[in-house]
């Protein structure tokens, strides 16, 4: 399997490339990193941890983040990017790139994540400082685990790299013991990392109580029976204490404006719980592989990116998201750009940027940050900003569906607080009480484009698998409705004077909500097609977390 042929010391070399770094991204290698004299020092793990933030990330953060959270749960499409159409359509196969290069992504994490905590573990350092650092390898082991788990089901655990270099062709493990090794992952860390971080933008205890609290929720809906419509008692009781922990003893609080959670002068801001750090300053050619590329795929014009690389103007919103906006929600204009929308923050030598391209199509905004001109850390294909894999918006959200649980509402006061506190910041009025519709609506709007709402539609299908189906179909994703929007008021116009669009989709049943294995996989290893065995937990699971 290509999963396991990531060398660690490259990996350490491509995190340290610049000298123009932010943060603990500026590092400085030793001359000669061998396993011999590394992993000595503090300064050794955090160097070896530190390409647990980028490189290793790449490869799924460059297409698949977007494609598949945001395209195959149908919040955009791309009629002509074969990075989206497939999701969006449902017609991926196995050899579909991004859904291969995010396969090897994900276990490069792991595969690295192995080698730091094996690496550390060898050390003479003190224990109380080793398992600092094999905590934040294990939490980035352990999400990497549930991206997978929850895109593929079945897959195999590993806990050393050299098994799968002596034998590749291994039987996956079941779902249910891959979420567990993804729990006991993330308990080790809520357990043993710091509780203030080491340095800005790595992570603390309470991202991991944080990212439980998805984790759980998660775990809450499996069962034998996919349309039971409730949820394990005791799952959802753990989510609810996990966010609680996060959002009353973590150091996070809500950005004042939801645009500025997207600037890059607001990277590892004070609601910023887990995001990918990616290097400054460096172009494609200069850092490709520690860069952020999603403006390049996203920017709807050269005007806007002040180069060729802005290679959005077909990534679009779907119809399907744009009715779900209310009518002074802010949070539409920082995600999508419509006609007469106008951004300080790009083409500031000329007073800003109106967006004027169409009147009927909205563009990709959310991850869109102008030229070098605009901010010199920015270059050709690399935004410079931060991607988030969890900010403590979601975490709001969380304890509100852990409250809500099994009931068909809610008015618990701080279920309703959080999510209240969101709607505010976005301009609108307090919900009375919460219900399965307006919830599942707010997580939808929040984290739209940041690679969230495919996972929260897989969640819900662990136990209302056929109302997720039945709602995928209403997103009547083989219709491109023409209409007009009105930016003012966020509303749209069907525009019967022009002929929908259509294009072939998958069918839509329970197979959706499982990944074809990478066809270049099940080539080296046929026992991906075979039946699951059970995987040998060798550690007692942490249980005094709360």
């Amino acid at each position: 399997m290509k999963t396991y042929k990531l060398i660690y010391t490259l990996a350490i070399a491509f995190s340290l490339l610049a000298t123009a770094c932010d943060s603990f991204l500026e590092v400085s290698p030793n001359d000669q990193i061998t396993g011999e004299n590394f992993y000595q020092s503090e300064e050794d793990f955090q160097a070896a941890t530190a390409p647990l933030y980028n490189k290793v990330w790449f490869d799924f953060n460059d297409k698949f983040y977007y494609g598949l959270g945001d395209g195959r749960a149908y919040n955009l499409y791309a009629p002509y990017s074969d990075y989206i159409y497939p999701f969006s359509d449902l017609t991926e196969t196995g050899l579909t790139g991004p859904l291969v290069s995010a396969w090897q992504s994900f276990y490069n994490v792991i595969q690295q994540s192995n080698r730091v905590v094996i690496g550390i573990k060898g050390s003479s350092v003190d224990d109380e400082i080793k398992n600092k650092y094999i905590a934040e390898a294990r939490f980035m082991r352990g999400v990497a685990y549930w991206y997978l788990a929850s895109l593929w089901g079945d897959v195999i655990l590993c806990e050393d790299p050299n098994e799968l270099v002596n034998n590749p062709i291994v039987n996956t493990n079941p779902l249910d013991q891959v979420y567990e090794f993804v729990m006991r992952d993330l308990e080790f860390a809520a357990k043993y990392l710091p509780a203030q971080a080491v340095n800005d933008g790595r992570l603390t205890k309470y991202s991991a109580y944080a990212m439980l609290s998805r984790i759980y929720l998660s775990a809450a809906g499996m069962g034998d029976n996919p349309n039971s419509g409730t949820r394990d008692a005791e799952y959802l009781a753990k989510a609810k204490k996990a966010a609680e922990v996060a959002i009353n003893d973590g150091p996070y609080q809500l950005m004042e404006d939801y645009a500025d959670l997207f600037m890059i002068e607001n990277n590892n801001n004070s609601e910023s719980i887990f995001a990918l750090q990616w290097v400054p300053y460096l172009n494609n050619s200069t850092g490709y592989g520690v860069i952020n590329t999603q403006q390049a795929y996203f920017a709807a014009g050269s005007e806007i990116t002040g180069d060729d690389a802005s290679w959005g103007y077909w990534t679009r919103a779907s119809y399907d998201i744009l009715v779900q906006y209310e009518s002074d929600d802010l949070r539409r204009k920082a995600t999508w750009m419509g006609y007469g929308d106008h951004y300080d923050e790009i083409n500031k030598a000329n007073g800003g940027y109106t967006y004027e391209k169409t009147e009927t199509a909205l563009n990709v905004k959310k991850g869109v940050t102008g030229s070098t001109k605009d901010n010199p850390k920015i270059a050709r294909m690399n935004s410079a900003l931060n991607t988030y894999m969890m900010r403590l918006a979601e975490v709001y959200l969380n304890y509100a569906e852990a409250v809500l649980g099994n009931s068909a509402s809610t008015t618990d006061a701080t279920a309703l607080g959080y999510v209240n506190e969101l709607r505010g910041r976005a301009g609108l009025e307090d919900l009375t009480e919460l219900t399965d519709k307006n919830l599942h609506q707010e997580r939808r709007i929040e984290l739209c484009m940041e690679g969230q709402y495919w996972y929260d539609l897989v969640r819900r299908a662990y136990y209302e698998r056929q109302e997720v189906i039945n709602d995928i179909i209403a997103q009547d994703r083989g219709t491109i409705h023409p209409f007009t929007y009105d930016t003012s008021t966020n509303t749209l116009t069907d525009d019967d004077s022009r002929d929908p669009g259509s294009r072939s989709i998958g069918i839509i049943d329970a197979s959706i909500f499982l990944l074809p294995y990478p066809e270049s996989e099940v080539v080296q290893n046929p026992l991906l097609k075979e039946d699951p065995v059970d995987y040998e937990f060798t550690e007692e699971r942490i249980t005094d977390l709360f």
